[in-house]
C-alpha cells in the first residue's frame, strides 16, 4: 500500500496527525468544559495521549523490526501491536466500568486520533497518487480492496531485502498476480 510513498510523505503524515489531533484535543477540551463535562475531557485528553503514545511504539517498533535479519518480520510486529491494544482496550473497558465518563472519553480520544490518522494517511496517497486526480482514488480503492497492490519486481531481491512473494507465499491460496 505505501510503496509509492516515501519516508519525507510518512514524517508529514505523522507530523499532520500529531498537530490535528492536539487541535482537535483542545477544541475538545474546551467543548466538553464548557458542557460541564470534566472526566470526559479529561478522558479525551488521555485517549488521545494514548493513540499518539501507540502510534509513536509502532513506528519505533517498525524501524527495530526492520534491522532484523530474520525472515518473519510481521508476527513480532502484530504481536507487539495487537499487545499493545489489547492493553488499552482493557484500561479503556474497565475505566468505563467504573468512572463511564472519563472511560468514554479516552475511547473517543483514542477513535479521534485514528481518524485523524486515517484521513492524514488517505490526504497523502490521493496526493502521491496523482495529485488530485482520479488515479488517486483508484489506488486507494484498489490497495483497500487487495487487489490494486502492484509489487512491481518483487522476485527480484538480494539475500539482505529477505524472501520473494512466490506463489506459496500467499496464504489465501490466489498466489501472484
Amino acid at each position: 500500500m505505501f510503496e509509492q510513498s516515501n519516508l519525507p510523505d510518512v514524517a508529514a503524515v505523522a507530523r499532520r496527525t500529531m498537530v490535528a489531533s492536539l487541535v482537535v484535543g483542545v477544541v475538545g477540551l474546551a467543548a466538553l468544559l464548557f458542557f460541564d463535562q470534566p472526566w470526559a475531557a479529561l478522558g479525551l485528553c488521555i485517549g488521545i495521549a494514548m493513540g499518539m503514545g501507540n502510534f509513536r511504539l509502532i513506528v519505533r517498533s517498525v524501524v527495530k523490526v526492520g534491522k532484523r535479519a530474520q525472515t518473519n518480520k510481521r508476527r513480532p510486529l502484530a504481536m507487539n501491536t495487537l499487545s499493545r491494544l489489547m492493553v488499552m482496550t482493557v484500561i479503556a473497558l474497565v475505566l468505563v466500568w467504573f468512572v463511564t465518563p472519563l472511560g468514554f472519553g479516552i475511547v473517543g480520544g483514542m477513535a479521534v486520533f485514528q481518524f485523524v490518522l486515517l484521513a492524514n494517511v488517505t490526504r497523502s496517497m490521493l496526493k502521491a497518487a496523482g495529485g488530485g486526480g482520479g488515479g488517486g482514488a483508484a489506488l486507494l480503492l484498489g490497495a483497500m480492496s487487495g487487489r490494486g497492490l502492484d509489487f512491481g519486481d518483487a522476485d527480484v531481491h538480494t539475500p539482505a531485502e529477505g524472501p520473494s512473494l512466490d506463489a506459496h507465499d500467499h496464504e489465501d491460496g490466489r498466489g501472484a498476480a
